[in-house]
């Protein structure tokens, strides 16, 4: 199958097309801003399906709307018809093209060519008004305010807001890009001048000022360690939003560490429902923990070193020992009740991944000393 993609380079595009690229579809033209009409006019001869992404939404002069949304449009339809192979048309509108506005307005005129198109020829076309659309490689200050918020504010640059109760609806990117791969795969047919509707339960809503939030505690999660609760579809698709947009010299970020001649310990993550994972490293010889809990309860991974973990359980003088090594990963619970220790039984440091069911209160620690 050869695929035309117009608006290629856009943000849209170059999600589609590499993806299109990891399902098998080798054979795509790209039809970007330095595309000829002569060179648009051969691709439309012989591909088989076109996707029309290409459209102008924050152009110097209101006169560009209609030129890049309608005008362009009506010319690739044209050149479709005259190379006579008529290949089905996706296009990718927008919710504006509902509002009496200059961009609404190209919108709607390109959808009615669109659907002229598929009317006279009979040929499947796909007409997508489309939400908000977020994710990686979209640009700030243009493509969305979510790309502009994670620009902005991963760079600890302010942000404007002139309602925080402005309603938003917000759609992902992969989202998006299925949806196209499942009409590809389909070939379905809709009744002529029918809209592709979007699966509601793929379109977020929220508000500019609860967007803002959101994204700010992405931010500090790099000083409190607290992961954002990734069981919420749309939480976590934009965390992975934020990410991309980090700035390059800025992917990684040191955490605090508490040292002393037994070695370290250092909290890497926390989630209020989910817990802790904490790096402790011992010296030779010494022996860690020493201690026991009524209801939080934790488990060891040895990652580097060998190591003895020994367990008594509270009020029982039997002592139980379990041997690992950073050779063969191993997990061991430590289970409530039982004073526990980890002693370094190799010449080298010990690394032991530590992961609590919950995050350390020292108002309320649930640490009990008592010697194994």
């Amino acid at each position: 199958m050869r695929i035309l993609v117009t608006g290629a380079a856009g943000f849209i595009g170059k999600n589609l097309i590499e993806t299109l690229r990891r399902e098998g579809y080798d054979d795509i033209i790209s039809c970007t801003l330095e595309t000829s009409d002569r060179e648009l006019e051969e691709a439309l001869k012989s591909c088989d399906f076109v996707f029309h992404l290409a459209g102008v939404n924050r152009p110097k002069e209101e006169r560009e709307f209609m030129e890049g949304n309608g005008d362009f449009t009506e010319r690739l339809v044209k050149l479709a018809e005259a190379g006579g192979k008529l290949p089905p048309i996706l296009l990718t509108s927008s919710i504006q093209a509902g509002l009496n506005n200059p961009y609404g307005e190209s919108k709607r005129v390109a959808e009615e060519i669109v659907f002229t198109y598929g009317k006279e020829n009979q040929v499947p076309v796909y007409v997508y008004r489309l939400p908000n659309v977020f994710g990686k490689w979209s640009r700030p200050n243009y493509n969305t305010v979510v790309a502009t918020f994670c620009h902005q504010i991963a760079r600890g640059l302010p942000i404007r807001i002139d309602n925080p109760d402005s309603i938003l609806h917000l759609v992902y990117i992969d989202d998006v890009i299925g949806q196209f791969l499942r009409i590809l795969k389909t070939g379905i047919r809709l009744p002529a001048g029918e809209f592709v509707t979007f699966p509601p339960r793929l379109i977020y809503e929220t508000t500019v000022g609860d967007l803002s939030k959101l994204i700010h505690s992405f931010r500090e999660s790099r000083e409190n360690l607290l992961l954002p609760d990734l069981g919420d579809p749309f939480t976590k698709k934009l965390y992975s939003t934020y990410l991309s947009f980090l700035p390059e010299d800025s992917f990684s970020y040191e955490l605090e560490t508490h040292c002393d001649e037994r070695g370290s310990f250092t909290e890497f993550l926390k989630s209020p429902d989910r817990g802790q994972v904490s790096v402790n490293v011992s010296k030779p010889g010494i022996t860690k923990g020493q201690h026991w809990h009524h209801t939080k309860n934790e488990k060891f991974l040895v990652v580097s070193g060998r190591a003895c973990i020994r367990f008594r359980k509270i009020g029982e003088e039997k002592v139980i020992e379990y041997h690992v090594s950073g050779d063969r990963p191993e997990v061991v619970d430590i289970p409530t009740g039982y004073t526990h220790n980890i002693e370094n039984e190799g010449e080298g440091d010990l690394v032991t991944l530590m992961w609590a069911n919950e995050i350390f209160d020292p108002d309320h620690p649930d640490t009990y000393r008592e010697e194994v």
